[in-house]
C-alpha cells in the first residue's frame, strides 16, 4: 500500500505530431512490507500512436529510489510498451509488458532483471477518466510471479 503522483504534460494535439510525445514524472511512497525502497521517483517518457482501433505506446523509464536498498545505485532502467485493441469505444483490450534491466551504467544480468506480462481492459467511460487493471505474469526468476494493477487517473484541463 502507498500512494503515488503522476503528473504529466503533453504535445498537444494541435501540433500535428506523427506520434504522440508526453513526459511524467511521479513521486512515490510504499511501505515497506510491499516495497524495500519506499520513497521512489520516476521520470517517464511517452511514445505513442493511435491508428484506427490499434494503439501501440513505448516507455523508456527511468526509476530513482530516495530511501531502501537500491538507493544508492542511481537511476534504473524500466522500458514499458502496450499494445491494445478497442473492442467498442467504451472497452479496450490488450497486453502491457513492464521490464526493469539494471541501473543505467550496469544493466542486470538477464536472470536478474524482471519482465512482466500483464493482459489489461481500459474502461473508456469519459475522457476525463483514465480507469485501467490488470493481471501480470512475471517471466523471470527475480520477478514476482502474479501481480494485480490498477490505474485510476483523472485528467485536469488546463
Amino acid at each position: 500500500m502507498g500512494d503515488h503522483i503522476r503528473p504529466r504534460v503533453r504535445v498537444p494535439p494541435s501540433w500535428h505530431w506523427p506520434v504522440g510525445v508526453s513526459i511524467s514524472q511521479e513521486f512515490g511512497y510504499q511501505r515497506a512490507q510491499f516495497s524495500a525502497d519506499t520513497w521512489t521517483y520516476e521520470l517517464r517518457p511517452i511514445i505513442d500512436k493511435q491508428a484506427g482501433h490499434w494503439y501501440f505506446a513505448f516507455n523508456p523509464a527511468f526509476d530513482k529510489s530516495f530511501h531502501g536498498p537500491t538507493a544508492s545505485q542511481g537511476f534504473i532502467f524500466s522500458p514499458d510498451a502496450k499494445v491494445s485493441y478497442g473492442f467498442t469505444k467504451k472497452i479496450t483490450g490488450g497486453i502491457e509488458y513492464y521490464g526493469v534491466l539494471g541501473p543505467t551504467q550496469n544493466l542486470y544480468t538477464p536472470s536478474q532483471q524482471q519482465q512482466q506480462i500483464f493482459p489489461v481492459v481500459d474502461l473508456n467511460v469519459s475522457p476525463k477518466w483514465e480507469i485501467n487493471f490488470g493481471l501480470g505474469v512475471g517471466v523471470t526468476k527475480s520477478t514476482d510471479h502474479f501481480i494485480t494493477k490498477m490505474i485510476l487517473g483523472y485528467r485536469f484541463d488546463y
